[in-house]
């Protein structure tokens, strides 16, 4: 009885709206594309719904096109009509959609038709696709498709490549749909769930990805504190230090953003300072940079080491080939280390009192066919972000280290980097090396041939930061470069070490030129892309660490020797000067006089300027 309950999607009995995706087979004259229409309707509940037609017209047969004028005609006034000229038009079709949204598409054997030409590669990539965008569609999506199993093998060779190439998207597409449906005479079948719709929970959805973008509230991600295990690689505390409120705030982020910059007189206070120190040697060498970047960013020319540092870590997959060579699931178990405080990152954290914000972000689409994320997204992101940043800074924060671990993410920032820099890709992609040594040669072809297609998509598009953002980036870097403005806003440092981190800051740069000033870069890992975008941005690294433990990693693993210099600078006396009185020393450059700053309000006293 619940069978014939739910024959008729348009009768008594209501589907659940639960379900996201649905797809619908039957042969030649089954009524597939009456059930599937009917089924449509239900879902829009009598509104318009988005037909996707993917039938080549003919008109040269006559009967073939008699069939696409009966179809168009039995579609209500409301509906609109989209008919694709490409097989990537049905990918952009599902990623651009809606929440709210309802899809029909008919029908996939079409759509096959238009693959045809392809080689099998090419086929298995677009298909692959199709599965990737169906899953991730956040509207009600029907789609509707020959089946081709109930019947001997095509006698011809075309006829038979055509009802293999069908099969294997049926396949694919009914793997990433939560309802199956069979047509026969008329009378539909449900494949999946067996026996009929079940009422469920919607399966959940990124939400960042279709709501507008003052209608989207990111949770904010747990803090831990990491605790390091004297002799043992034991775990770290999981609780949160603090709960972080959010802020409502009406921030517009655009270009052209009038932020602070560090201090350059302090700086060059310090440098000189460096220069007169009582040490047995010729100084700090290359560790003199992060001091004096300590120093302009604190406004001191005796900076301190810092007090409160916050590891953000990004996580967001990409989907497509722009991963090759990375499985989603290890990215998944770097993420859950770090939030337990445990693995490289929760290590490295707990030995340098660092806390840990996992910053989850949706699942970029594959860039090869469609965007990485919608505009409104990527505003979200960017809000969420500064947003981020701004609750550090307000929780004693004083240096943010960047950090990622979303597969493909690196490819994406290299992506991002030849096109703000116009370096060529192949020499920004880096190979995958194992622990073994080998060299995965195959998924850095992959990787190039994936990159080389987005960016051809943008051969015609401004290359503005929101822009590439939502064409290549996705969510997880719009939330890097809010981060790295809302650092700046509040006059914070960032520590990065990785392409992730660079080719944030040269979008940040584009929307607010002082971002780089903020930054420092301790070792680039002798990864190409990280080098050529640190060398746009005037970042030079010094250190040459070369530790393949994830982006972030270097910057902890060199946390420690930053603050031991920037301690040892504090606290050594200028060589000559007595151990208490005024302590002066000229800068060769411009014969200014730098003070230790404990002892500048006693000097005024002296003087009578207070």
């Amino acid at each position: 009885m619940a069978q014939e309950a739910d024959r008729t999607p348009g009768g008594s009995r209501k589907h659940s709206p639960a379900w996201t995706a649905a797809l619908v087979l039957g042969g030649i004259r089954s009524g597939k594309s009456d059930f599937a229409e009917a089924l449509a309707t239900e879902a829009a509940s009598g509104g318009a719904v988005r037909y996707v037609a993917t039938a080549q017209t003919d008109p040269a047969d006559e009967a073939w096109q008699q069939r696409i004028e009966a179809h168009r005609a039995r579609r209500p006034a409301e509906w609109t009509t989209e008919e694709i000229d490409d097989p990537t038009d049905l990918l952009v079709a599902l990623r651009t959609a809606e929440a709210g949204e309802v899809l029909l598409v008919d029908d996939l054997g079409g759509w096959a038709a238009r693959l045809l030409p392809l080689s099998k590669e090419e086929r298995r990539e677009r298909i692959d696709a199709l599965g990737r965008s169906v899953a991730a569609c956040p509207a009600q999506v029907v789609l509707v498709s020959p089946e081709v199993g109930l019947s001997l093998v095509p006698a011809t060779e075309s006829g038979a490549d055509f009802a293999d190439l069908v099969g294997e998207i049926n396949q694919i597409v009914a793997d990433a749909t939560e309802r199956v449906a069979l047509v026969i005479a008329g009378q539909p079948t449900w494949l999946k769930p067996q026996g009929g719709p079940v009422e469920e929970t919607a399966p959940a959805r990124p939400v960042i990805t279709s709501q507008p973008a003052q209608a989207v509230e990111m949770d904010v991600p747990e803090v831990i504190t990491p605790v390091a295990e004297p002799d043992t690689a034991g775990s770290a505390l999981t609780e949160p230090t603090m709960t972080l409120p959010m802020i409502a705030t009406g921030l517009v982020i655009q270009a052209n953003m009038e932020l602070p910059l560090p201090d350059e007189e302090a700086e060059r206070d310090a440098k000189a300072r460096l220069s007169a120190l009582d040490l047995p040697g010729s100084g700090f060498g290359k560790l003199a940079k992060p001091i004096r970047f300590a120093a302009a960013t604190q406004r001191a020319a005796t900076p301190h080491p810092w007090r409160s540092v916050r590891m953000m870590l990004l996580y967001a997959d990409h989907e497509g080939n722009i991963a090759a060579g990375v499985d989603p699931g290890d990215s998944a178990h770097w993420a859950a280390q770090a939030r337990a405080g445990a693995g490289p990152i929760g290590l490295l954290a707990a030995r340098t009192g660092a806390t840990i914000q996992v910053v989850d972000a949706a699942t970029a689409g594959d860039i090869e066919w469609v965007d990485a994320a919608t505009p409104e997204a990527v505003e979200a992101g960017l809000r969420h972000g500064w947003r981020l940043a701004e609750e550090a800074v307000d929780a004693g924060v004083d240096l943010i280290v960047l950090g990622s671990c979303g597969a493909g993410a690196d490819t994406v920032a290299a992506t991002l980097i030849s096109a703000m820099t116009s370096a060529e890709l192949a020499a920004l992609l880096g190979r995958r090396v194992s622990a073994d040594g080998s060299v995965d040669d195959n998924s850095w072809m992959q990787r190039c041939a994936a990159a080389r297609d987005a960016l051809n998509r943008l051969r015609e598009d401004s290359f503005s930061p929101k822009m590439l953002l939502a064409r290549i980036g996705g969510v997880d870097f719009a939330i890097a470069v809010g981060i790295l403005l809302g650092a700046t806003a509040r006059r914070t440092p960032v520590l990065m070490d990785g392409p992730v981190g660079i080719a944030s800051a040269l979008l940040a740069r584009d929307l607010a030129g002082q971002v780089r000033h903020w930054c420092l870069l301790p070792d680039a890992g002798g990864d190409p892309a990280t080098l050529q975008g640190a060398d746009v941005l005037g970042l030079e690294p010094f250190l040459d660490l070369r530790l393949g433990l994830g982006e972030g990693a270097s910057a902890l693993a060199a946390l420690p020797l930053i603050q031991s210099a920037i301690s040892l600078a504090q606290t050594t006396m200028i060589a000559g000067a007595p151990a208490t009185g005024r302590v002066a020393v000229a800068d060769a450059a411009d014969g200014v006089p730098v003070e230790e700053e404990e002892e500048k309000a006693d000097l005024d006293a002296a003087d009578g300027l207070e």
